[in-house]
C-alpha cells in the first residue's frame, strides 16, 4: 500500500507540474504498476472502452458539428432577438451552456467565442468579459447530461448511469435540473456584471450552414442513447458503440462529400487523443491504488475528518472539490475520487448518489474560480491572446468567483435536499 500511494502522489505531482505530459505520465505510471505487481489482463479491464470511445465520438460528431457552420447560425439567430449588448452578452453565454450540454466545453467556447469577438469589434468594447462568461457558462453546463463533459461520462460509466438518468434518477430529479436552477441563479451574476453594457446591437449576415448532416447526427446521437436507456440486456459498450457508430458514418459522408481521403481524415486528427490516453492511464492507475487499499484508507480518513456525519462529509467533498479545481485538472481529480467517494457512500450507509453528484457539482464547477481551472477557461483566454487582450487572474475571478459561487451554492444546498 506504501508503495502504491508514493507513485499515486509522484504521478498526481506529475501531472500538476508538467500538463503537457499529462498522458505521458499517467501511461508511465500505469506501466510501474503493472511492473510491480498489477495483473496485465486486471490492467487492461481496468480501461473503461465504453466512456473512450463515448468521448471519441462525440468528439469526432462535434467537429463535424463545428464545421457544418451550423452553431454559428444559432447564435446569429439569437443575437437578431437581442435588445442591446447586456442581453447579447447574457444570451450568448447562455447559449454556450446549451450548446455545452451536448458538446465538449472546449469545442463550444470555440464555436461561440469568434460571435463575442465580432460584436465587440463592431461597438468597439472590450471582448474579455464576454468571452469569459461564454467559458464559464460552458463549464457549467457540461454536468448536465451524460455526453456534456468527460467528467459526466467517467460518473456514468462508474455508477453505471444512462442517458435519462441525469434528467430523472429514482424517481427524483438529476443532475440536469440541479444544473439549471445553477445556471439561472449564475444568470443574476451576469445580469448585474452586465448592467451597464446598454450599446444597441446591430444585426450582421447570417451565417450559411454548409450542410444540416451533422446536426442531424448530433441530435441522432442523443436520441439513441435515450433509446439505448430504455433497451434491456445490451453490452455494457453500448454508449460507446452508438458515439462511435454515428461518427464513423459522419467520417463516410464527408468523404463522399469532399472526395478526399485526406481531408475527410482531418476530422480524425480533431479528436483529443491526448485526453484519452490520458484517461486509458488513470483507469489503470486508479486500478493499481485500488487493489492496493488506497481508495479504501483515503475513504476512511475523509470519514473520520467528519466524524460518520453526512452532511460534514458531504460538505467536505464539495467545497474540497470547488477548491482543489480551481487549480487541477478535474478530469484526474474525479476518476480518482468516484471510487472514493462510492466506498464512503457504502461505509456510511447513505445513497452514494449524494457524494456522487456533489463530487461532480464541486469538480465541475470549482474550474471557473481561476483562469486555470478548466480547458474551457484556458481556451478562452487563448483565444483573447491572439487578439492582443492578456488576461489576469483577477479580471478573470471578478467574474468567475461570484457566478461560481452562486452555482454551487444553489447546487449543494439542492442536491443534499433530494438525495440526503
Amino acid at each position: 500500500m506504501v508503495t502504491a500511494l508514493i507513485i499515486f502522489i509522484i504521478t498526481y505531482a506529475l501531472l500538476l507540474l508538467f500538463p503537457k505530459y499529462r498522458a505521458y505520465i499517467a501511461l508511465a505510471s500505469a506501466i510501474i504498476f503493472i511492473i510491480i505487481g498489477l495483473p496485465f489482463n486486471e490492467a487492461i479491464n481496468a480501461i473503461d472502452l465504453n466512456v473512450i470511445m463515448m468521448i471519441a465520438g462525440t468528439m469526432g460528431i462535434v467537429s463535424l458539428f463545428i464545421e457544418s457552420k451550423m452553431p454559428s447560425l444559432l447564435a446569429d439567430l439569437i443575437i437578431s432577438k437581442m435588445p442591446n449588448v447586456k442581453w447579447t452578452i447574457i444570451s450568448l453565454a447562455l447559449f454556450a451552456g446549451i450548446i455545452s450540454a451536448f458538446v465538449d466545453n472546449v469545442a463550444t467556447v470555440l464555436m461561440v467565442a469568434p460571435v463575442a469577438l465580432t460584436i465587440s469589434k463592431k461597438l468597439k468594447i472590450s471582448p474579455v468579459p464576454s468571452i469569459i462568461a461564454i467559458a464559464i457558462s460552458s463549464n457549467l453546463q457540461g454536468a448536465a447530461t451524460l455526453v456534456g463533459d468527460t467528467t459526466s461520462i467517467l460518473l456514468g460509466g462508474h455508477a453505471g448511469l444512462d442517458f435519462l438518468d441525469f434528467f430523472f434518477l429514482e424517481g427524483k430529479p438529476g443532475m440536469f435540473w440541479i444544473v439549471q436552477l445553477g445556471a439561472l441563479a449564475s444568470t443574476f451574476v451576469l445580469a448585474y456584471v452586465f448592467r451597464k453594457y446598454k450599446q444597441p446591437i446591430e444585426v450582421g449576415e447570417r451565417t450559411v450552414v454548409k450542410s444540416y448532416f451533422p446536426s442531424v447526427l448530433l441530435v441522432g446521437m442523443v436520441v439513441l442513447l435515450i433509446v439505448a436507456s430504455f433497451l434491456k440486456n445490451m453490452p455494457n459498450e453500448i454508449n460507446g458503440y452508438i458515439c462511435i457508430g454515428l461518427f464513423i458514418i459522419g467520417l463516410v459522408w464527408k468523404l463522399i462529400k469532399v472526395k478526399s481521403i485526406k481531408e475527410a481524415l482531418q476530422t480524425l486528427k480533431d479528436i483529443d487523443y491526448f485526453t484519452l490516453l490520458l484517461l486509458a492511464g488513470l483507469f489503470v492507475v486508479i486500478e493499481g491504488i485500488s487493489k492496493a487499499g488506497v481508495i479504501a484508507e483515503i475513504s476512511k480518513l475523509l470519514s473520520s475528518i467528519g466524524n460518520g456525519n453526512v452532511f460534514l462529509v458531504y460538505t467536505i467533498i464539495v467545497w474540497a472539490s470547488v477548491l482543489l479545481s480551481a487549480f487541477i485538472d478535474n478530469i484526474p481529480y474525479v476518476a480518482t475520487m468516484l471510487p472514493v467517494v462510492g466506498t464512503i457512500a457504502m461505509s456510511l450507509g447513505i445513497n452514494p448518489y449524494l457524494l456522487y453528484f456533489g463530487l461532480i457539482s464541486g469538480a465541475t464547477l470549482g474550474g471557473n474560480l481561476t483562469p486555470i481551472g478548466a480547458s474551457a477557461n484556458i481556451a478562452a483566454i487563448g483565444i483573447l491572446r491572439k487578439e492582443g487582450y492578456e488576461v489576469s487572474a483577477k479580471q478573470f475571478m471578478k467574474l468567475g468567483v461570484p457566478f461560481t459561487l452562486a452555482a454551487v451554492s444553489v447546487g449543494y444546498i439542492l442536491i443534499w435536499f433530494l438525495w440526503k
